[in-house]
């Protein structure tokens, strides 16, 4: 039997549906009148509605109901039903002012299904409001090693799936959760309670931690009243638990689960993610055919933007109207200023007040960067690149220009005029109901407050909003020059960005010794033999050298070679950071020079002057690698854009060529080698290093390659930056290391701690020859060896360079015997094994065969990135969309114990042990596909069997495997238990369930006393035989108690 039911529906499940109720939240027990395909509850939704919009009609009401249940079906990941959904003007699906004229529902287990393909789905629990199931919850029991992993990888298979699109669409909030505290030391989401919303191929799963300490503890809950929770318990046929201890503990609203349905789905919370705290982005990506095409995202607040976005307002109700945001590199401010557009336009219409919004920057690449940024979240963009065109908008009353009413932002950069003197003249006798709002970005950049531009503007402009955005502190001497901003509203650190996925740790990798001894040979060279020191030398001539810069090159191209086939990954971008100008021309030219193309430019390739290409047969069979060269100097914005845009989204370039450029605010995710080659100190270290930081794939660190020796001014900047990091903490919550360095760099000392576990765990291995390696696995049994053999090589695969730098020598040669890219290679092989051993683990038939068809997907994947015939391929598809078919039909039995379902199972089981997971050939695949859907038939049929009887036991599958043993029985017996007749056995076994339940609830503490419950039951089956006129003996009546009395004991047992 499920027993893994059991624990998730009462460690998490029912405790996480009575918190709800104590929120304000109204549990539903009998579903009757709701749409089938949108899970839409009909009849709450119509008198919602009419309710919301007093002058609504009946037949209005209507046309609304159905074109939602229209536009649910749209391929828009429900951005035309969010519109709707958020509106706060025209018809209301919600009143976004008034939590409590709203209706709040819950209910567990509310299946999701196409009934024309007859997939479904079951959220453990769903959220309505207004009848609109806004939200559901998924739950895993704790400490289930893959729980949370296991959910994300299920969820983003239902979402690809257009079958499901209408829920999806309709659906705004997930969570997911296995009631345990968050595992800092991983960012994958193994365990503890995370969120996310609706995406076309992977969903981002986001931590959140609640920031007032307070709230959970003091939020003015309900009571729940025994009629409630027993109506909860009844409804999911667990009343057995309620006695339990451990029940009574998981009620508590300190449960990680609790937590987080307090902090997001109270109804005030809630209801503001719903309305500010989603926004659809248009990606722009390279179609297969090579053509520019786009792709829609959706994304939801993080929860350090929430509670910003709460801080700024609280600041503006308090009569603050300036301050910082100090939120690290990498944690979305333009995506906290596009949230904030929404937030503080309804802010001020509340108050009567227009909002009018400006993003000032201070440099043309991040202007651009911006205006992208907030044009793909739907804003109307408008740009001022002089002051005149600034001073102009200013000037004018207008907010918004464009015939939607869509929001609109200006995008300034002050560059050109950032140090203009001139006086600002600012009409202050503009009407009261306009408000200018200013966002500041990179404001850790300290702009000369007295005399520049920006500091007569904010001013000359006293009543503005000033909102300033910095990745890093306010250090001592900026903060003098930022003193018009205030105190920090709102602060977001690298230690909570890292420990919530949001952001990576770096990797330093010092050169390698034969190049570093190389390179200063070369600049003792230049330097010539005069006795002075370097330091006395003009260093910059001595860089910009032809010489040292072939060097460099030399390196740098090995080296990210070398990268990519390690971390097996292509994508993967690099950037180097030069000294000067002069040098990134220089190393830049070397760079076409050397692979024979300046000479050979065409037409065509003269318009693409700043990308070099290598030639092929410069290195073999590899891919040639490509190169920007990005300068302020260096051709026009629209050339610049274009090679930006080939790095980011295109993913054409594979190396960028800077000095200055791109190391502030320059966002690229594939960007994860930083080749520096350029002094750096405070906030410019800090943030070209974190251009590195972004998740990327697998990949766990960002990658710097130190040619100055960061080292040094690492400890420089350290003092000034945890004295600003202690002015700004909550002393009681002061988790922050004593080094700046700890908080973003992996420490030398974290590196030899790595490479001495590297080493003891594959000192049993031969890592150098995968048929060796994989006889070895195969005799491993336990699991948890092998998960600790696979991490162990992820760590390898994340430090090699480091440890070819700092690991002893043993261990060095051991890696360095390893083909390049084999580490990724063995990798793949733990996994099989951990897959393979799932066929075996488990003694119920239910993991058994879905065990079976995981190896089987796993194979069958990995043969098909090997490489297959071409006629191939198109059948594998089909089998592994067959194989994940099955297997939801399989893991959706409830009663493994039936005699068809073990025969299927046996069957299926000796198929593929005798057939193998892999087709020979086209026919094969075909016989293949010609089984899976007998089986699909097969276990259909079962399960369509086993749900019509659960409805007849109102949703208790207890009661329908008992009444499955009771008609097994009588097809052995001439005399039948109960009746031949499956209604009358239904009836009665009804009737007996109903006296169980009652006299639970009258004395739950009978359950500790086996023996005497045993008597109770078996007292009620003869009480209602009697009522029923039916003639059972004491054998049958036994046999009746024993299994109605295993299953209540079973259910109980297996609670915890």
């Amino acid at each position: 039997m499920g027993n893994n039911k059991f624990n998730e529906n009462t460690r998490v499940q029912v405790p996480a549906a009575l918190h709800l109720c104590k929120l304000g939240y109204t549990y539903l027990d009998n579903i009757c009148a709701y749409d089938t395909k949108t899970n839409i509850l009909i009849d709450v939704f119509l008198k919602a509605v009419k309710r919301l919009n007093p002058g609504l009609s009946g037949s209005e009401a209507s046309l609304l109901y159905a074109k939602i249940v229209n536009i649910a079906n749209n391929d828009d990941l429900g951005r035309e039903f969010y519109q709707l959904l958020s509106a706060n003007s025209g018809t209301k699906l919600i009143d976004f002012e008034n939590p409590e004229n709203n209706d709040w529902h819950v209910t567990t287990e509310f299946t999701c299904e196409n009934e024309d393909t007859e997939d479904e789905f079951r959220p453990d629990i769903t959220c309505f409001v207004n009848g609109l199931p806004l939200a559901f919850i998924e739950v895993k029991k704790p400490n289930n090693r893959e729980g949370i992993l296991a959910e994300r990888e299920r969820i983003n298979k239902r979402m690809s799936k257009s079958c499901f699109r209408r829920f999806f669409n309709i659906t705004q909030l997930m969570i997911f959760s296995n009631n345990q505290e968050y595992d800092t030391d991983s960012r994958v989401p193994i365990q503890g309670a995370f969120y996310c919303c609706t995406a076309k191929e992977k969903a981002f799963f986001n931590v959140f931690r609640e920031e007032d300490k307070r709230y959970v503890l003091d939020y003015p809950y309900r009571e729940i009243t025994d009629e409630m929770e027993n109506k909860v318990l009844k409804h999911r046929n667990c009343i057995v638990i309620k006695n339990l201890q451990e029940y009574q503990t998981n009620k508590s609203a300190t449960t990680p689960t609790n937590r987080i349905i307090t902090s997001m789905l109270s109804k005030e919370r809630f209801l503001f993610l719903l309305r500010y705290g989603f926004a659809y982005v248009e990606r722009k990506i390279e179609l297969d055919d090579g053509t520019q095409g786009t792709q829609l995202q959706k994304h939801v607040m993080r929860y350090q933007q929430l509670f910003a976005s709460y801080a700024i307002r609280n600041a503006l109700t308090r009569g603050v109207k300036s301050g910082i945001i100090w939120h690290t590199q990498g944690s979305g401010k333009t995506a906290l200023a596009y949230y904030s557009v929404k937030s503080l336009t309804d802010y001020f219409a509340q108050r009567n007040v227009v909002a009018k919004f400006y993003f000032i920057v201070d440099r043309i690449d991040l202007m651009e960067q911006a205006t992208d940024e907030f044009a793909a979240r739907g804003l109307v963009v408008h740009n001022a690149k002089s002051r005149k065109e600034l001073m102009d908008d200013i000037a004018n009353r207008e907010v918004t220009g464009n015939d939607e009413g869509k929001p609109e932002i200006m995008v300034v950069n002050i560059q050109k005029f950032k140090e203009d003197k001139t006086k600002v003249m600012v009409d202050d006798s503009y009407s009261t109901n306009l408000q200018r709002i200013f966002f500041v970005d990179e404001a850790h950049r300290g702009y000369n407050p007295q005399g520049s531009f920006l500091a007569n503007l904010l001013e000359a402009d006293q009543s503005a909003v000033k909102i300033a955005l910095t990745g890093t502190p306010l250090l001592k001497e900026e903060r003098e020059s930022w003193r018009v901003f205030g105190n920090y509203i709102h602060t977001y650190y690298y230690d909570k960005s890292i420990a919530d996925g949001y952001t990576c740790k770096l990797m330093r990798e010092p050169v390698e010794t034969v190049y570093k001894e190389k390179i200063e040979n070369i600049l003792d060279q230049l330097a010539g033999n005069v006795e002075v020191k370097k330091s006395d030398i003009d260093r910059n001539q001595i860089m910009e050298h032809e010489s040292y810069l072939n060097a460099l090159l030399d390196y740098i191209i090995s080296d990210f070679r070398r990268f990519r086939k390690e971390q097996n990954d292509e994508t993967v971008g690099a950037m180097i950071v030069c000294r000067t100008n002069p040098q990134a021309r220089e190393l830049y030219r070397l760079w076409l020079e050397r692979f024979n193309i300046a000479s050979k430019v065409s037409k065509y390739q003269e318009q693409q002057m700043y990308m070099a290409a290598e030639l092929m047969l410069q290195y073999g069979n590899y891919k040639p690698l490509t190169a920007s060269l990005i300068l302020h100097d260096e051709g026009d914005k629209q050339e610049r854009k274009e090679y930006i845009e080939g790095f980011k989204k295109l993913q054409e370039i594979d190396i960028l060529i800077v000095n200055k450029m791109l190391l502030t605010g320059f966002d690229a995710p594939r960007l994860k080698k930083l080749y520096l080659g350029r002094s750096l100190d405070g906030h410019d270290l800090l943030q070209a290093l974190t251009r590195v930081n972004r998740p990327y794939h697998d990949f766990k660190y960002g990658y710097v390659v130190d040619f100055v020796d960061i080292k040094e001014n690492f400890d420089a900047t350290n003092d000034r930056y945890l004295r600003e990091l202690n002015r700004t903490s909550d002393e009681s919550d002061n988790t922050h290391t004593e080094n700046i360095a700890n908080d973003i760099l992996v420490s030398k000392e974290d590196v030899e701690t790595k490479i001495k576990e590297i080493k003891s765990v594959l000192f049993n291995f031969t890592v150098d020859n995968v048929e060796e390696f994989r006889k070895q696995i195969d005799e491993i049994e336990n699991k948890d060896s092998l998960y600790e053999l696979r991490n162990t090589l992820s760590d390898a695969k994340a430090i090699i360079n480091q440890v070819r730098s700092f690991g002893d020598e043993e261990t060095k040669e051991k890696l360095a015997s390893l083909p390049m890219g084999r580490i990724p290679s063995l990798i793949t092989e733990v996994t099989h094994r951990i897959e393979r051993i799932n066929l075996f683990e488990s003694t119920e038939h239910k993991a058994d065969v879905s065990g079976i068809i995981n190896v089987a997907l796993s194979v069958l994947e990995f043969e098909f990135k090997k490489g297959i015939p071409e006629e191939l391929r198109i059948v594998v598809n089909d089998i592994r969309e067959r194989c994940e078919r099955v297997q939801v039909e399989f893991e959706a039995n409830f009663d493994t114990k039936e005699e068809r379902y073990v025969i299927l199972a046996d069957e299926f089981r000796e198929y593929f042990r005798k057939k193998g997971f892999v087709p020979q050939s086209t026919e094969d695949a075909k016989a293949s596909i010609q089984y899976m859907d007998e089986v699909m038939k097969k276990i259909r049929e079962i399960n369509r069997r086993n749900n019509i009887l659960k409805r007849k036991y109102k949703g208790d599958e207890r009661f329908v495997r008992i009444h499955k043993r009771i008609e097994e029985q009588n097809q052995k017996r001439e005399r039948p238990i109960i009746s031949a007749h499956e209604y009358e056995i239904a009836e009665n076994l009804a009737k007996m369930k109903d006296e169980i339940d009652r006299r639970l609830f009258l004395d739950i503490n009978i359950l500790d006393n086996e023996p005497a419950f045993g008597q109770d039951v078996l007292s009620i089956i003869g009480k209602e035989l009697i009522a029923m006129k039916i003639r059972a003996d004491i054998k049958d009546r036994k046999y009746l108690s024993n299994l109605i009395t295993t299953e209540y004991l079973q259910q109980r047992n297996y609670a915890y």
